[in-house]
């Protein structure tokens, strides 16, 4: 890693850090862009609409119209509740505040009058008292608002069991309520407040609280209530976070969970607003009867009694943009309820947001920094695509609310950041180095200088390597009969396809001697399981020369062939730049390079291809080789055991390898006490191996004459390479 892209990943990771923390403290305007996301998503796929025992009893234009203006007197409401209960709704909800006496009860117009008498005042009729009356003994849910001032909370008309810990510090606070007269408070089956967006800066109406605490005792919403009316409940069950204080994650309601947020708020996943939800108030008070198709609609349903009229001024925004009346937020969340279809985001969901942003944004500057910024926008754009899809696929199909704008707003900073500072300090001193050293050295060394910080000093590593020597089979021959430019063609065409498949399996390409490559693996980087990837490259090499030979490419004519060797060798041995400051060259030097460049010239007498020491063989596990005798090793007494390679594993597994290798070992028993013996093994195997691979008949033939040769008492001579 050279300085700058120390400098570059550094800052790179700062900016990332920086986004992370700034997302993990989540400012308004991060909230705002996700949950615009998300009202989109609720527009592309709203809550279908779908008939539910759910009414509102509107309070609309035509009723003031009809009725007069608002506020109705009392005695009027209580014969709407008349009327509802005669058509057997299961709970009626009113969306209004009843905080005052009414002022349009006859007993409040007269007691203004000043010296009126007692007794006349006691036969006037109480408005306030016959709604009173009415609401008695009926499934009828008043509400109440939040207040600022005085001190009036209204009674819990249901019992509340707990999971775990009462949650009175999760939902928002009241401190007092709107007040309601005592004898409307005592009628009601359930009281529940009003108030959909406590404390909200945003115009659009997305969760509702279900319940408010004023630290000792929780307040349900008109919806719960209205629910739990409707089903005869008493109680409400609530579910908290396991060892996480002051969480809410579900409220049973009679047959009903709800989930809901930690602090007790249910998303709203609104369907459009449709007429079919309302029934025009006036219709409900007139005379003449109702329609039987309406009657049947409020028989056993939840109603709702509040006013879409717009001058009364309860009109919300909702997700999909509509304006609605108050009232109609209420019915939608007891619909949601009923059908079973919740949004909800999950406590893990910022955490995951957090993770991927930090995730996302370490890549992107590591793929910038080191490989290029086109990778990492292809890497980005690739994010953007998955966080889209996931989110999309997790509200549609799950209704999971994960914000994807985040994650691909900061991976789109931290590429712009990344690549804007590799453009202008990482490539200048690459282009720097290209300009200087590009004619003079190879692609992959200058690649590694480009990426290696003092990369141009001259010295080298001891590092275990797996070295590689190519030659060509009689290439003086070759040469003897074919002009110098053909000869320059033919070794194009071989060197140029050989050198490929060292590429093609993690080699490194040391140099072209004439006629004979010199190739290496693991260095100057970790190559894992190198030598099986060398010798895999040496099979890849005998069938690319096999693919050039059928189609004569070199252009030697029909019946005229190339054979190659190929000598592989496992050992320790120096790698790094050897040679002046002035030029110098990436290359491996030591004993197992000899060992390796022996093993190659030992394929003329062993009369195969691919040829590997014992310590490579030792890495290959089940590959189909085939002891081929010992190298005597100048300088040393010792012979190092060299192996053929017939094939890979796929070749070891077939039982004709395995009847080819029990005939060898026999063949090797043999060998040289008794020479005859091994002269008809050998003969025998020359026959069994030409199924397994074509070189193999040579390499018994080969045997064979040596056999003979021991035979007739010239073992000596025979013995020569191979023991």
């Amino acid at each position: 890693m050279t300085r700058a892209q120390q400098v570059g990943v550094i800052l790179g990771l700062a900016i990332v850090a920086a986004l992370t923390l700034l997302r993990s403290e989540d400012p308004l305007f991060f909230r705002f862009a996700r949950e615009a996301v998300f009202d989109e998503y609720q527009r592309l796929s709203p809550r279908p609409f779908e008939q539910m025992p759910v009414r509102i009893v509107d309070i609309d234009e035509a009723s003031l119209k009809v009725l007069g203006q608002w506020p109705w007197p009392r005695d009027r409401l209580a014969r709407l509740v008349d009327r509802l209960s005669d058509m057997g709704v299961a709970a009626i909800a009113f969306d209004i505040l009843f905080s005052e006496p009414d002022r349009l009860s006859p007993r409040s117009v007269v007691e203004a009058v000043e010296g009126m008498p007692a007794d006349v005042l006691g036969r006037l009729p109480d408005n306030d008292q016959i709604f009173a009356n009415a609401i008695v003994s009926r499934p009828v849910v008043l509400g109440f608002g939040i207040s600022n001032d005085g001190s009036f909370l209204p009674q819990v008309k249901a019992g509340f069991a707990f999971t775990g810990e009462p949650p009175f510090g999760a939902p928002p606070a009241i401190k007092a309520a709107t007040p309601l007269l005592p004898a409307l408070e005592a009628g009601a089956t359930g009281l529940g407040h009003i108030s959909l967006d406590p404390g909200n800066p945003s115009p659009v109406l997305r969760t509702i609280p279900l319940l408010l605490s004023d630290g000792a005792q929780l307040y349900p919403t008109l919806t719960l209530e209205a629910l739990r009316v409707a089903q005869g409940a008493s109680t409400y069950v609530l579910a908290d976070a396991p060892d996480k204080l002051d969480t809410i994650t579900k409220i049973k309601v009679g047959e009903f969970v709800v989930p809901v947020t930690a602090r007790g708020e249910l998303w709203l996943y609104f369907s459009p607003d449709r007429a079919e939800r309302y029934v025009s108030a006036a219709k409900v008070l007139s005379d003449a009867p109702l329609p039987e198709e309406l009657r049947s609609a409020l028989q056993g349903a939840i109603v709702f009694v509040g006013a879409s009229a717009a001058g009364l001024q309860d009109i919300r925004t909702t997700a999909l943009g509509q304006h609605v009346p108050g009232v109609s937020i209420h019915a939608q969340a007891v619909e949601q309820i009923l059908s079973g279809r919740f949004l909800s985001r999950p406590d893990w969901a910022d955490g995951l947001e957090i993770v991927s942003i930090a995730l996302a944004g370490m890549l992107i500057v590591v793929l910038t920094t080191f490989l290029s910024p086109a990778i990492a926008l292809v890497f980005g754009l690739t994010v953007t695509a998955v966080a889209l899809a996931a989110s999309w696929l997790a509200f549609h199909y799950a209704g999971l609310l994960f914000d994807p704008l985040a994650p691909i707003v900061c991976a789109t900073i931290t590429h712009f950041s990344a690549t804007a500072f590799r453009i202008l300090v990482i490539d200048r001193e690459r282009r720097e180095v290209r300009r200087a050293f590009g004619k003079y050295l190879s692609p992959e060394l200058l690649y590694r200088i480009e990426h290696t910080h003092d990369a141009l000093r001259l010295g080298g590593d001891e590092r275990e390597l797996t070295l590689m020597f190519v030659d060509v089979r009689d290439f003086t021959g070759i040469s003897e009969k074919r002009s110098p430019k053909e000869v320059v063609a033919f070794l194009n065409i071989l060197l140029d396809a050989l050198s490929r498949e060292v590429i093609a399996h993690d080699g490194m390409l040391d140099k072209f001697i004439g006629d004979s490559i010199m190739a290496f693996w693991n260095a100057p980087v970790d190559v894992p399981d190198h030598a099986r990837k060398a010798v895999r490259a040496a099979l890849a090499m005998r069938r690319t020369l096999s693919s050039l030979n059928a189609d004569d490419a070199f252009g030697f004519g029909a019946g005229q062939s190339v054979a190659i060797g190929i000598g592989i060798h496992t050992g320790l041995a120096c790698v790094g730049n050897m040679g002046a400051e002035a030029h110098f060259n990436y290359s491996a030097v030591g004993d197992t390079v000899n060992v390796a460049a022996r093993i190659e010239a030992a394929c003329k007498d062993v009369g195969f291809d691919i040829l590997v020491s014992e310590s490579t063989a030792a890495h290959l596990g089940e590959m189909a080789l085939l002891e081929a005798g010992t190298l005597p090793l100048k300088g040393r007494q010792s012979r190092t055991r060299i192996f053929a390679v017939a094939g890979d594993e796929p070749v070891a597994a077939t039982g004709a390898f395995a009847d080819l290798r029990f005939v060898h070992d026999q063949l090797l028993a043999a060998l040289p006490a008794r020479a005859a013996d091994a002269a008809k093994l050998a003969h025998a195997a020359g026959e069994q191996s030409s199924a397994i691979n074509e070189a193999l008949p040579a390499f018994y033939r080969r045997i064979v004459r040596r056999s003979e040769h021991f035979a007739q008492g010239e073992g000596q001579r025979a013995e020569e390479g191979v023991k």
